[in-house]
């Protein structure tokens, strides 16, 4: 069940409250008694989960990395360490 949060136009009360989706939205002022009561809409978090995202976007419910990804990991290190090798073989 969603939370609504609704702020009366006159006296500036702000509440929330639990309500089913076919229920009909709220209009009198619980404060002031009042017929201008009126949802704020607000923001809501998206989480990608699937396989058309990268492992760095969602980790895996145990939180630990996935087998991609510590693949990756692996061959950056190991391309960092022949890098330095390199460069400390030419000075």
């Amino acid at each position: 069940m969603p939370i609504y949060t609704y702020r009366c136009e006159s006296c500036g009360v702000q509440f929330e409250r639990h309500q089913f989706f076919n229920d009909a939205p709220l209009k009198i002022c619980p404060e002031c008694r009042k017929k201008t009561l009126r949802k704020v809409i607000t923001p809501t978090k998206v989480i990608f989960k699937g396989s058309g995202f990268y492992a760095t976007y969602h980790r895996s419910p145990s939180g630990s990395l996935s087998r991609e990804s510590k693949l990756e990991k692996k061959e950056e290190s190991n391309s960092n360490t022949s890098d330095s090798k390199s460069s400390e073989k030419s000075e």
